[in-house]
């Protein structure tokens, strides 16, 4: 039984915990991993439960399911911080789980939180007692374990990924703390207005924490009214949870990153401002997006629309000159120029093949027509003897080798059907040069 003091400190508790679910009966959402006869609720069950990493967004129940965990289990319970703990102090659960393994055959469950946390040595000192089931290891992560953690700790748990709640969980979670009259508001009388819950629900983006600490707000800041009835209206709640809140750790900023640079590849404008105003929104520094739109400037538009590098480059200047919140319009300019022109991967393809013929022919001598005159004694060595002076001639154009000796047979750059190089095809036929390199 609870004492006066643990009581009044779960009654200071936010909200959010003091509402956490008790049982998987009361847990909200993950369906597709603790649904009825799913896997992870068997072995809950059972009290079978082998290594594990919970993965997801904040405020989805990562926690809360480790918790009811702890509620459901016969072995013991321990439960550490990736950011204040260390080696030590898994030294010390090592050695108090051995013996009550010993002692008592009693197994003992590590929930880390923030187990991405974790550096090499310290995901190391737990690897033996894992290996020997002296300790069943729960870590709970936002980041993707595949990247964010050590290889040799994911490969020892099974990974269970939890997804945002719904709209439908969240307005879910709401209600029962308006009803709750142990943990909740039961016991005050609260009316919201539909719009209301709606607002949270959708703003709270998939986080039941970030709702009920809105909800918290809105209550506990509302004078009730002459009959003391506490109206929470679209107002209040406009006022509780004003911004949506973006979920992104560091594989979602790479994936977002990914949809970004191929939604520009694509020409889909629509979709690259999309991916560019939600990376931002993330807190992305901008000079990335700069730096990325650079980059497929020469990548997927090249010489089909030279200027497509112009905007990019001048996006990035402007970003410098003005920062943001202006900027985000030179950058959008850059990303619908560059999605709405031809596309060509000529110059990418063209520098990759110069590239791969590089190794083994650096040091090749230069044709002696094509090097170098301007010091004293050139003459007498030969250099430039034999070379065509292109204005010379008609069109300030004249066939003569340019290529190493050991290229001279190869074509790089094979200009595409697309934008300006239609132009330059049309040029190379008339000096009887092939643009696809045949």
């Amino acid at each position: 039984m609870d004492d006066l003091f643990t009581s009044n400190t779960q009654q200071s508790a936010p909200l959010a915990d003091r509402m956490r679910p008790r049982t998987l009966d009361e847990f909200i959402g993950q369906q597709h991993i603790i649904g009825p006869g799913r896997l992870l609720r068997r072995a809950i069950e059972a009290d079978r439960l082998t290594s594990s990493i919970f993965f997801g967004p904040p405020g989805c129940g990562k926690t809360t399911l480790a918790s009811i965990i702890a509620n459901n289990t016969n072995g013991a319970f321990v439960k550490l911080n990736a950011v204040t703990s260390g080696v030590a102090d898994v030294r010390e659960v090592i050695k108090a789980a051995e013996n009550r393994l010993k002692l008592y055959g009693k197994r003992t469950y590590l929930l880390l939180d923030e187990c991405h946390r974790w550096n090499k040595a310290q995901s190391d000192s737990i690897l033996p007692a894992v290996e020997k089931g002296i300790i069943l290891f729960i870590g709970s992560t936002t980041e993707n374990p595949a990247i964010a953690m050590t290889p040799a700790i994911v490969s020892r748990c099974r990974i269970f990924q939890f997804q945002a709640l719904g709209e439908a969980d969240i307005l879910l979670a709401m209600r029962r703390a308006l009803e709750d009259k142990e943990r909740g508001f039961g016991m005050m009388d609260v009316q919201m207005d539909e719009e209301a819950f709606s607002h949270i629900a959708d703003v709270a983006n998939g986080d039941v924490r970030s709702a009920l600490n809105a909800l918290e707000l809105a209550v506990l800041t509302t004078r009730p009214d002459a009959d003391g009835i506490i109206h929470i209206d679209l107002k209040t709640a406009e006022e509780s949870i004003q911004r949506r809140v973006l979920n992104i750790d560091e594989s979602q900023y790479y994936d977002m990153l990914s949809a970004f640079c191929k939604s520009l590849r694509g020409s889909d404008s629509t979709a690259a401002l999309a991916w560019c105003a939600r990376l931002l929104s993330a807190g992305i520094d901008p000079r990335i997006i700069a730096r990325r739109m650079i980059a497929h400037a020469s990548e997927d538009v090249g010489m089909a629309n030279p200027q497509a590098m112009v905007q990019a480059v001048a996006a990035a200047q402007a970003l410098e000159f003005n920062g943001l919140p202006e900027a985000q319009l030179n950058l959008a300019q850059a990303i619908i120029f560059i999605c709405e022109s031809p596309k060509s991967n000529s110059v990418v393809m063209a520098i990759d093949a110069a590239n791969a013929d590089v190794e083994g022919t650096l040091h090749q001598p230069v044709p002696v027509h094509l090097r170098d005159t301007s010091y004293k004694g050139a003459g007498k060595l030969g250099s430039g003897k034999g070379y065509k002076y292109p204005h010379d001639y008609p069109g300030h154009w004249v066939a003569q080798q340019y290529r190493p000796e050991s290229v001279k047979d190869r074509t790089y750059y094979r200009p595409s059907d697309q934008g300006s190089e239609a132009r330059i095809r049309e040029n190379w036929l008339r000096r009887g040069w092939d643009p696809d390199g045949k």
